[in-house]
């Protein structure tokens, strides 16, 4: 199990913890043991279900037990998960949430299924390397987002999740037809300058989408009113499509190697050692829900490049910054065999979120 680093260190390398261990023997014999608790490994079982999908199940789970209780396994597993003990916790909400995911972490005993993740295709023209990223998200502490890009849009997909927003789910999702000119140093600062800015393009996505979907309904309607077959995608939409992109790519080329970049007053970040200059921003929004993952929305935000291996997001109702940096370890066999495989993969995990 890789684990991120402890809170709110995004740029620290991941932990590794093994959880269980298999030794081959003759005739494709093989004892699996148990690696999770204190009092070493223990009688194991492991089964495979289907293609890319096994399960795990400890049959000792006593081994996993503290002489000092629940209480114990608490304390342990705080130390190991955060870093730090429950009286550095200060705040009654982060105390909350911090039970709540022992609660549900602890309930499985380390029986459970696992299922293949792969790591998203990339292109020349993606913005920077598509991959694993370590993300500050306030309370919940450090969770691994997938950032993948497809056309226009790029997507940050949970790989964990916490009590509010389940893994699996699209976190942030980045409109790269719609960069953002951030105002200067000074104006900045103030939230209000740019929450107006924000918002005036979060009008202006939701008109083109608007006539976007009227131009459909009109073209539909000419169709079958000429009970003519319909035609297969392009014409006026693919150059529509063509259009949006090179203007994308006019405004890439056009925008500064750098500059300066400083959160607005009154937005909280967990780490304030983000950078203080960037390449590029663009319009966004972020997925939000209570416990529970109940009345989910998204809402509007800004995606902030900072470099190759680092971006940021300013969540503009929460007024919230998440600091996103690469994960840099090497995964064996972790590429998708297709594009279609990624895709398909994408909507099954956040399947199994819902």
């Amino acid at each position: 199990m890789y684990l991120p680093p402890h809170d709110p260190h995004v740029d620290d390398p991941m932990r590794f913890k093994p959880l269980f261990r298999i030794h081959l023997m003759e005739r494709k014999c093989a004892t699996v043991e148990c690696m999770y608790g204190h009092k070493g490994p223990h009688n194991g079982h492991i089964q495979i279900v289907k293609k890319d999908e096994f399960s795990t199940k400890c049959n000792q789970t006593d081994h996993h037990r503290m002489s000092g209780g629940r209480q114990e396994e608490f304390r342990t597993w705080l130390r190991e998960e955060w870093g730090r003990t429950l009286e550095d916790i200060f705040h009654e909400h982060m105390q909350e949430l911090i039970l709540m995911k022992f609660i549900y972490t602890s309930q499985y005993d380390n029986c459970l299924t696992y299922r293949r993740i792969y790591l998203p295709p990339s292109s020349p023209d993606d913005l920077i390397q598509p991959g694993l990223f370590k993300g500050t998200y306030g309370s919940h502490g450090l969770e691994i987002v997938m950032l993948s890009f497809h056309g226009k849009k790029a997507k940050g997909t949970k790989i964990t999740g916490d009590p509010n927003i389940p893994a699996g789910q699209q976190t942030v999702e980045i409109d790269l037809a719609h960069p953002l000119q951030l105002p200067d140093i000074e104006n900045l600062r103030d939230f209000s300058e740019l929450s107006r800015i924000v918002l005036e393009v979060q009008e202006q996505v939701r008109r083109e989408e608007q006539e976007r979907e009227q131009r459909q309904e009109e073209e539909e309607h000419s169709q079958q009113a000429a009970s003519q077959p319909a035609s297969p995608l392009g014409g006026e939409g693919a150059e529509g499509e063509e259009t949006a992109a090179g203007a994308e790519g006019t405004t890439q080329d056009k925008a500064p190697a750098s500059q300066p970049f400083v959160l607005p007053m009154g937005v909280i970040s967990r780490n304030e050692d983000y950078p203080r200059t960037c390449r590029i921003c663009f319009y966004g929004t972020g997925l939000i829900a209570g416990h529970g993952f109940t009345s989910p929305e998204r809402t509007p935000g800004v995606f902030v490049l900072f470099d190759d291996d680092r971006f940021g997001f300013i969540w503009l109702e929460l007024k919230s910054f998440s600091l996103y940096s690469r994960i840099k370890v090497s995964f064996q066999n972790a590429q998708a065999p297709s594009r279609e495989a990624f895709d398909e993969m994408l909507k099954n995990i956040q399947s199994l979120a819902t």
